[in-house]
């Protein structure tokens, strides 16, 4: 196997169709407040706070999203905008790192790569979402599952 089929393989893409303007769209990804209320709660036992939001290239975001459930598990998501070029995309890194850690479990994962594109679908716009870089397939299975709950929780969220 080479190292590009691998890198393709630990890949995620996600793509969604919203019945919103991308401006909308767009703004959801990048105001505190709205992060807040759809970015990390794909399910009502998880509890996501932003610490910092710096939407620019070389700004960096933090945010700790508390699970509500018996586990307590807490995860601290960090990275860097690289790229922003509003309403149309975004890069960011993304790094994640999962408290408690327990034994057998991957508890944090990153650097990666996060590119969102917004594509105006007349009233609506497509977001296209590829997460690249992952070591391992669970990994990137984790992310794959976490990414689609997100666009859940975001189209609820916009269309409310």
């Amino acid at each position: 196997m080479t190292s590009s089929r691998t890198a393709a393989e630990l890949k995620v893409q996600v793509r969604r169709t919203i019945a919103a303007p991308r401006e909308r769209v767009f703004a959801a990804w990048t105001e505190a407040e709205a992060l807040r209320r759809w970015m990390g709660r794909a399910s009502a036992d998880h509890n996501t706070e932003y610490l910092e939001l710096d939407v620019r290239p070389g700004g960096r975001y933090r945010m700790k999203t508390i699970s509500i459930s018996p586990s307590g598990d807490i995860f601290w998501g960090t990275g860097e905008y690289r790229e922003v070029r509003p309403p149309e995309k975004l890069v960011f890194t993304w790094e994640w790192t999962k408290t408690p850690a327990r034994q057998g479990e991957a508890n944090e994962c990153g650097p990666t790569i996060v590119t969102v594109e917004f594509f105006a679908r007349g009233e609506a716009t497509e977001v296209v979402l590829t997460h690249e870089g992952f070591t391992a397939t669970a990994l990137r299975d984790r992310h794959e599952l976490g990414w689609k709950g997100c666009f859940e929780t975001l189209e609820r969220f916009l269309l409310a």
